[in-house]
Order: structure tokens, then C-alpha cells, then sequence
């Protein structure tokens, strides 16, 4: 079987000062603390570069020379005497530029107090010479965090700290006092030409700025903690198409995309913050760019993600529990077209990018820094102690053969069937499943799993998956299934390309399908009604239209509402309490109702009670029983609370105005028809001194049934005795009198309920003997045998005469051995 080895390239004997270059990697930190991140290659492997930072600060750069003859006397890039500011970092301007000799190199090295310094390299000239100086930075004052540079930009994150007219700044604005600038560059001959200064971004924290084919992405700083949930997301900038993307590490799309003409971070992610406060990002331990505008990501849970150009986040390879932590802090990743090369301390992992699996893993002597040749990209270089290495197939001695790494990663290595390579795949995670739930500190290989025959899961998958390709019985049955995932990904394609329009009407057509495809469960679960009330949170427009749609909602304008809904999705809507912890369906379709049309509300409840009576799925309200309590009878358990008491519910815990929820409660509680109900909706009424609507209600529901005939005429009654308001009613409440009603139960009523007569309101009269006569003859007229003893005050005349003077007229007779004024 091939294998896959490191060959060396050179052991920087050919390049100029090559033993000094060795010497440096020898000091291991002690001396000039060069760590290979510290270490930067040109894109051609030419030019080594070496970033000096303790206790010297400085460049030294060591080159090869393609004709050796012309390496002496060649002036270096050596800065490591003359300078005191910090190197941020060096950038190559014009790598990409195809028309440039092949011994010319440009090169900008920028300091952290803004200062650029260009230089070039003419290998048939005198090396490395100083084009010129500039100042990157507007500010004098400013400082350089990271630069880089994307096509004919040259991009930075600078702090700008206050004036000193200004107060101190706050916490919180002291570590949002970055911004990101650019500035359009052009390599001419003998000069590099420069554009004005523009910011991308301002009120900014600390941002890696990272360059990827046509994209810029801002990396929040790893080493410094950020206050709150500034650290858990990160930017992807294309400058060329002026536009942003919001990203997290635990999400795989993105959370937004926008226009960059907003530039002030605090609005580009406010309406993030509230989202990303209860999310727990991995952070980012190391990062690689790739050559088509992606990015690579080295988590801390341990995985390596593929952030690709549109936005979603893509799992690659997952590392062994705890093996940044054993084999250190140092790493170093890098893509090769279909291959990921991953150094964690002295370990190279190469993975296979399009399945993840583990093609190679070879034990490295020392720490070293994985690099991209230009001019071959397909194959795996690296930076070590002793010289560049280049991955080859072990079977193949000559290079000139071909036998490095081709585009297509595994292919060149060996033909493996996808049959066998999934069939691998499989038995590696049942490795990584088995040993995490393992209480045995023997460690479990494939071959243990294949073998042992204990362990018969993987086994038995292996064998399905092995020539799926042929299986058509299991390609039907996952067709389903993939056609789901494909919709689901051009979903999201959608969602990350699309304007803002756009967005919507997806998210339109999702909650329409997803409240439909709810509605239509016959039993909701306890995870299935939690979903549905986020859905009724999170889109609560989207979710109105849906719910009209899903319940075939019509309104015929004349204070109708009507329903062609099937029954089975109704039952689902008048479905009991299932849990505290989320409304039920009914109550999110009332609350629903009540913010987009209110007046529906007691029509919907109406339409719900019928829908309820007409299927069956309760007691109807022809068969309720008169008293109604909410803890005793059948239909006052839990389950069965009737419908209007629930859209009370869902009423009480509005903040609305008082006036319209009453309103609303009066008639919900009129449109349930229960008598307890009716008389509560005529009390609200009367409380509200809304007359002719008391008269209204009783008129109407005094024909249900003689009982609450009765009710309501004795509270109109008792009502009548203490005020004057309801004369210009009484003709029409008097002939709401109930059959069974005698004069001695009218006067009894009119005695307990009237005022004495020293507490009598001054404002109102009491009720008088005229007001109260054409009642009683009503009621003596009706009796068999009229009573003889109030047959005087029926021959009376219909009013009073007038009183004496300081004496009012008094009309008193005794009952039950009372003297009653009337």
C-alpha cells in the first residue's frame, strides 16, 4: 500500500546565510523567542522570513537565488539593528501578478506605529532595496493590530486611542476603540503608488485581519478574553462586492448578511447581540486561509472547519479528545485543493477534505509550519528545523514522476472503492464511540472491532454501506431523505444569497409549511408544541398568514367567521394543556387573533366552540349543566376548561388597553352562551353604565330559558331599586318579568336591595310607587285570584297628589313586619 512521506527540498544550504537561518531555530525561544509563527515563506518559497520580537526587534530575511553566482555581495532585508517599533507583519503586493519576472518580488513590511516600508527584490540587481516610506495610519497616534492585503488593498485593524481632551473612556468603549481601514496600493516601478485612507468598519474591538482569495475575515483576538458576546461571532468582508457576514463557530450558516455601507459595528450586530448571549461558541485556536476565498478553523472542541465563501460551515475532521491539550499549543494547518494538511506539536495529520478521513499521520522530530508552494498547490510543504520537506508517495523514488500529492487527494495514493472508503469511515467512529463510553484503559483499534465480533452494530452497517452504490433498494429509501437535505441546503443557499426580500418570502413559505404540517399532526407532543410557540415568537406576522391559511379562515364581513378546515386539524387546534411550560394551540391562535384582528376574537371563539360541539371532542352546550365551577364538575378539570375561560386567559396576561379588553372579555364571555357567564358579562356591563347595552343583553338572553330569565330580571331589579339610571328602561324591562314571579317576591327584592333611607344617595330619588305600579298590576293581573290587599294602591291614581308643604307624601305599609316606604 502506498504511503505517504516527507521528502526534503532543501536544507537551506542554497540559501543566502543558510547557517544562520538553522542557528535561529536552534535557540528555541530562549534567545530571540522566533517560534515558526514568528516565521513567514514567500509565495514562490524563495524568501524565508524571520520576525524578530525579544529581546531585538527586527527582520531577518534569507533568499535563494535561482543563478547562485549573483548571491555575492547581494544586499538582505535585515532590519534586526536599526529598529525599534514592533513588526506587525510582511506582505507580499503583487505574488499574484503572472507578468512579473520570476526574480522580482515586492514586498511591504508594516510597523505597529503605522509606518510601511516597501521593498523589492531583483535578483539581477543588488537584491533587496528600499522603494519608500509611508504612513498607513491618518493618526500619528494610532497603532497597527494586524494588516494584510486582499487583491490591490492593503487592509488593517488599528487602535485609535481618545484625545486627550477626552475623558477617560468606560470598559466597554475602551475595547471597542478599533477600526478597520483600506487603502487601494499599485507596485510601479520604482515606487508603490497609494490610495487615501478609508475605514471599513469602526467602534470595533480587536480584529485578526485574515486575507482570503477575494474576502477579508475579522477574527475576534484569541488571546485577550472580549467582554461579553463580542468574542462569539466573527465578520467575513468582501470588499469588492461591499457586503458582510455575520458568523458564529456553533452555527453552520450564517447568522446575517448585509450591505457594508453600514460601517458602525454596534448596528451591524445589534440585532444579534440578544441571539448570541445564549449561545457558547468553541473558540478558535488557529485559522488558515484558502486559495478560493474560504477559511480554515481550528476549534476547541477539537474539529477542523471549512468556513466556505457563501457563508456555511462545514465539518471536516474531528482530533482526538484532549489532543491539543497533550501535544501543546502549538499548530499549523494548511489546504491543499482536496487535502488538509494539520500539525498539532509533532504529530502531521493529512485528511481527506471530502470525507474526512485520515489518509496519513506522520511523527514530526520538531515543530514546524506548514506552507503553500505557488507553484504547486497540491501538495503538502513544510517548514522544519533542518530544511523544507514536500509530501511524496513513498512507492514513487522520483519527483519528476509525479509522485507527490495530486488534486485529487486520495486518488493518487491509492484506488479505493467508496464502498470500502465509507466501510473505514463507518468502523473509525465506532472506534472513537466505543472508547469514549469504554471503562477499559486498553485502547480499541479497527482491527479489535472487525475482529472481536463483541461489537455487532458497525458490522452490520459496514456490510449495508459496503456496495451501496448498486443497492437500488437503499438508494429508494433514502431518496426521500435526500431530496429532503437538498431542499434544506437550497434553503439555506437562499437564505445566505439572498436580499433582504428574498429572505422573507422564505421565511414566508417555511412557517406557512411548518404551522400546516403541525396543525396536521393528530396528537402534538410535548417538543413539537414547544416548537410551534417559537415559531409563533420568532415570526409572528409570518405566523398570522399561516394560521389563516392552514384553518381555511374566511370573514364575510357581517360579523361571521367560517372555517373549511378538515376536522382532524381542529382537533389539533382545541387540543388540552399539556404542559405549563408552553401555551397550548388554541391560546397561541387567540393571542395571534387578538394582535392582528382583534374584533375577530370573539367570532374565532364562536367558530371554535361550533367546531368543538360539531366533532364531538367535548360536551356540547346543549347538554352543560347550569352551575359551572371551575374545580368540581367533569368540566372543570384541567383538561376540559371550556374555551371562552381559556381565551379569558389568554386576555388577563395582555398589556393592552383596559377599555378594549374589557370590551373584549364582555363579549367572549357573551358569545359562550353559559348563563354564569352571561350574568358575569351583564354585571361588567352595568358597572360600566353602559344602559341600553344592559337592555340589549337582557332582552336577548332572557328567551334561552326561563331560569335565566329569572336571574337576570331579579339583578335588573335589585339594580332598579338603587338608582334612577334605568327609568327611560323600565316599560321594556317590565315586560322581561318571569311567569312565576308574585308581587310579594317583587316587593321583598325592592325592600333588600333599596337604600335606607339615611344612607339614600342625595343624587337619586328612590323608587316610588308610580315607577313601580305598572310591574305589580302586570304581575296581579296574571294571578288567579288577585290579592285584596294591595287592590287600593292599584286604584290609586297613577300619581301622587301633590305634598303639603314641608311634608313629602309617604306611602307605607307593613311586610313581614317591616314598614316599607315606597
Amino acid at each position: 500500500m502506498a504511503r505517504l512521506v516527507l521528502e526534503q527540498l532543501s536544507d537551506f544550504g542554497d540559501y543566502t546565510g543558510g547557517k544562520e537561518l538553522t542557528e535561529i531555530f536552534k535557540l528555541t525561544n530562549n534567545e530571540l523567542k522566533s517560534s515558526p509563527s514568528n516565521i513567514r515563506l514567500s509565495p514562490d518559497g524563495r524568501h524565508v522570513h524571520v520576525i524578530l520580537r525579544k529581546p531585538k526587534v527586527g527582520l531577518v530575511t534569507f533568499d535563494k537565488y535561482e543563478r547562485p553566482e549573483l548571491a555575492q555581495n547581494q544586499k538582505k532585508l535585515d532590519l534586526r539593528l536599526t529598529q525599534t517599533v514592533p513588526i506587525v507583519d510582511i506582505l507580499y503586493l503583487d505574488h499574484n501578478n503572472i507578468s512579473r519576472s520570476r526574480d522580482t518580488a515586492a514586498v511591504a513590511v508594516v510597523y505597529e506605529n503605522g509606518k510601511a516600508e516597501f521593498w523589492k527584490f531583483q535578483e539581477c540587481k543588488a537584491g533587496w532595496h528600499l522603494l519608500q516610506t509611508s504612513d498607513l495610519c491618518n493618526s500619528p497616534r494610532a497603532r497597527v493590530a494586524s494588516v494584510c492585503a486582499c487583491s490591490n488593498l492593503i487592509i488593517w485593524c488599528e487602535e485609535r486611542p481618545p484625545s486627550e481632551s477626552t475623558p477617560a473612556l468606560s470598559s466597554t468603549k475602551n475595547k471597542l476603540r478599533y477600526c478597520v481601514c483600506r487603502r487601494d496600493f499599485e507596485v510601479e516601478e520604482g515606487a508603490v503608488s497609494l490610495g487615501g485612507v478609508k475605514i471599513a468598519l469602526h467602534n470595533n474591538p480587536k480584529f485578526t485581519v485574515v486575507s482570503s482569495g477575494e474576502y477579508v475575515h475579522l477574527l475576534p483576538e484569541v488571546k485577550v478574553k472580549p467582554l461579553m458576546s463580542i468574542s462569539k461571532f466573527f465578520l467575513s468582508w468582501s470588499p469588492h462586492n461591499d457586503s458582510f457576514t455575520v458568523s458564529t463557530t456553533c452555527k453552520n450558516t450564517p447568522l446575517k448578511k448585509l450591505s457594508a455601507k453600514e460601517s458602525d459595528l454596534k448596528r451591524l450586530v445589534t440585532d444579534c447581540l440578544g441571539y448570541l448571549s445564549t449561545l457558547e461558541p468553541p473558540e478558535i485556536y488557529d485559522f488558515s486561509p484558502t486559495a478560493c476565498g474560504g477559511l480554515l478553523l481550528l476549534l476547541s472542541t477539537g474539529w477542523v472547519c471549512l468556513l466556505q465563501k457563501d457563508g456555511m460551515l462545514r465539518q471536516v475532521y474531528k482530533l482526538a479528545d484532549n489532543c491539543l491539550l497533550k501535544c501543546g499549543t502549538h499548530t499549523s494547518l494548511c489546504m491543499y485543493q482536496d487535502t488538509l494538511a494539520l500539525l498539532i506539536g509533532q504529530n502531521l495529520h493529512l485528511i481527506d477534505v471530502n470525507c474526512g478521513r485520515e489518509m496519513e499521520k506522520i511523527m514530526l522530530k520538531k515543530e514546524g509550519l506548514l506552507y503553500v508552494n505557488q507553484a504547486e498547490r497540491c501538495a503538502p510543504h513544510l517548514l522544519l528545523e533542518t530544511g523544507l520537506f514536500v509530501v511524496v508517495n513513498k512507492e514513487t523514488d522520483s519527483r519528476e514522476s509525479n509522485s507527490k500529492l495530486k488534486p485529487s487527494g486520495l486518488g493518487a495514493v491509492e484506488c479505493i472503492h467508496p464502498g470500502a472508503l465509507l466501510v473505514e469511515a463507518v468502523f473509525e467512529e465506532a472506534c472513537k464511540y466505543y472508547q469514549q463510553r469504554s471503562l477499559s484503559s486498553t485502547q480499541l483499534t479497527v482491527d479489535t472491532l472487525k475482529k472481536g465480533g463483541r461489537f455487532q452494530a458497525p458490522t452490520s452497517l459496514a456490510s449495508i454501506v459496503r456496495n451501496y452504490l448498486t443497492q437500488d433498494k437503499l438508494m429508494g429509501s433514502l431518496e426521500a431523505e435526500l431530496k429532503a437535505l437538498v431542499a434544506l441546503e437550497e434553503v439555506k443557499g437562499s437564505l445566505v444569497r439572498g436580499d433582504v426580500k428574498e429572505v422573507e418570502a422564505v421565511c414566508e413559505s417555511l412557517v406557512e409549511k411548518e404551522v400546516a404540517r403541525l396543525l396536521s399532526v393528530s396528537e402534538l407532543d410535548k417538543e413539537a408544541l414547544l416548537y410551534l410557540n417559537s415559531i409563533f415568537s420568532i415570526f409572528p406576522c409570518q405566523v398570522w398568514r399561516a394560521a389563516q391559511a392552514a384553518l381555511q379562515l374566511h370573514y364575510n364581513g357581517e360579523g361571521s367567521l367560517s372555517s373549511r378546515a378538515p376536522p382532524d386539524v381542529w382537533k389539533t387546534v382545541l387540543g388540552p394543556v399539556m404542559t405549563p411550560t408552553a401555551l397550548p394551540v388554541f391560546e397561541l391562535l387567540c393571542r395571534s387573533v387578538f394582535h392582528f384582528q382583534p374584533s375577530w376574537l370573539p367570532r374565532f371563539l364562536e367558530l371554535a366552540q361550533q367546531q368543538q360541539g360539531s366533532a364531538g371532542l367535548c360536551l356540547s352546550l346543549a347538554s352543560s349543566t347550569w352551575g359551572f365551577s371551575g374545580g368540581r364538575g367533569v368540566e372543570g378539570r384541567e383538561n376540559n376548561v371550556p374555551l371562552y375561560k381559556r381565551a379569558l386567559c389568554v386576555l388577563s396576561g395582555l398589556t393592552s388597553d383596559r377599555d378594549q379588553l374589557q370590551d373584549l372579555e364582555v363579549e367572549l364571555l357573551l358569545v359562550s352562551g353559559r348563563p354564569n357567564a352571561i350574568l358575569q358579562a351583564l354585571r361588567i356591563l352595568m358597572a360600566k353604565q353602559q344602559w341600553e347595552r344592559v337592555t340589549q343583553v337582557a332582552q336577548k338572553f332572557c328567551k334561552q330559558s326561563p331560569l335565566l330569565n329569572k336571574e337576570i330580571f331579579t339583578t335588573l331589579l335589585c339594580e332598579v331599586a338603587q338608582h334612577r339610571d334605568l327609568d327611560p328602561y323600565l316599560d321594556l324591562l317590565w315586560t322581561l318579568c318571569p311567569e312565576d314571579l308574585t308581587v310579594t317576591t317583587i316587593l321583598n327584592l325592592v325592600t333588600t336591595s333599596s337604600p335606607p333611607a339615611p344612607f339614600a344617595d342625595s343624587n337619586s330619588s328612590q323608587l316610588t310607587i308610580g315607577l313601580l305600579k305598572p310591574l305589580l298590576r302586570k304581575v296581579l293581573q296574571r294571578e288567579t285570584k288577585p290579592s285584596q290587599r294591595y287592590a287600593d294602591i292599584l286604584q290609586s291614581p297613577s300619581y301622587p297628589p301633590p305634598a303639603p308643604p314641608r311634608k313629602p307624601f309617604d306611602f307605607k305599609f307593613n311586610f313581614g313586619g317591616n314598614s316599607v316606604r315606597i
